[in-house]
């Protein structure tokens, strides 16, 4: 027996490939509305990430700034320091420098040299006296420019003669000489040493 269906088959199947279509839309709308939606909040977190991040990032530059201005301060600081030691060395040094100014005139003047005078301008000291013969004045400029560890760049300025009396009532003819020399600045440990009190 032949079956033939008279229903109209083909409305059915239009409106059931409609049906479909709307659904499988539907669907992707969906499926296109939730990685809409992921996509905003995976932003939404990777941007209040980076904020966090840079915010921490802020604070440490503000700590650090911090710390360099302090850095800044104390080095600062240090430099004052340090210009007062050199002030207060310095001061030693120049406390001590008529000592070893004598000391070293004393030692260098050879015999027949006498000094009548001795005067101080900032680093720069004159030097008058008395001398037998030309050669001992030589001899002190050759002593105080090879020997002595606290003058420097002797410089002769005259030698004329000078009759000087005596206790036997003659007369001497003698030389009445005057030089100008320079006042080293000593190391700052050989100042700072000289003028350190001995243990003992």
């Amino acid at each position: 027996m032949i079956l033939i269906n008279l229903l109209p088959y083909r409305e059915e199947r239009r409106k059931r490939r409609k049906v479909a279509f709307f659904a499988g839309l539907g669907l992707a709308a969906l499926v296109g509305a939730g990685i809409v939606v992921a996509a905003y909040l995976l932003l939404q977190f990777l941007t209040q990430e980076q904020q966090s991040h840079n915010q921490y990032i802020q604070s440490e530059i503000t700590r650090l700034e911090a710390q360099i201005k302090d850095i800044a301060n104390l080095k600062a600081e240090i430099e004052a320091l340090k210009s007062r030691q050199r002030a207060v060395e310095d001061l030693q040094t120049d406390r001590n420098t008529p000592v070893q100014l004598l000391n070293d005139l004393a030692r260098l003047a050879p015999e027949g040299i006498y000094l009548t005078a001795i005067r101080q301008t900032d680093k720069v000291v004159t030097i008058s006296g008395i001398a037998q013969t030309n050669e001992r004045v030589s001899e002190f400029l050759r002593n105080v420019s090879r020997s002595s560890e606290w003058l420097e760049k002797p410089d002769l300025i005259e030698v004329k003669l000078a009759n000087v009396s005596t206790n036997t009532r003659d007369q001497r003819r003698l030389l009445d000489f005057s030089m100008k020399v320079s006042i080293k600045a000593p190391p700052r440990d050989a100042a700072s040493g000289a003028s350190a009190p001995k243990k003992g």
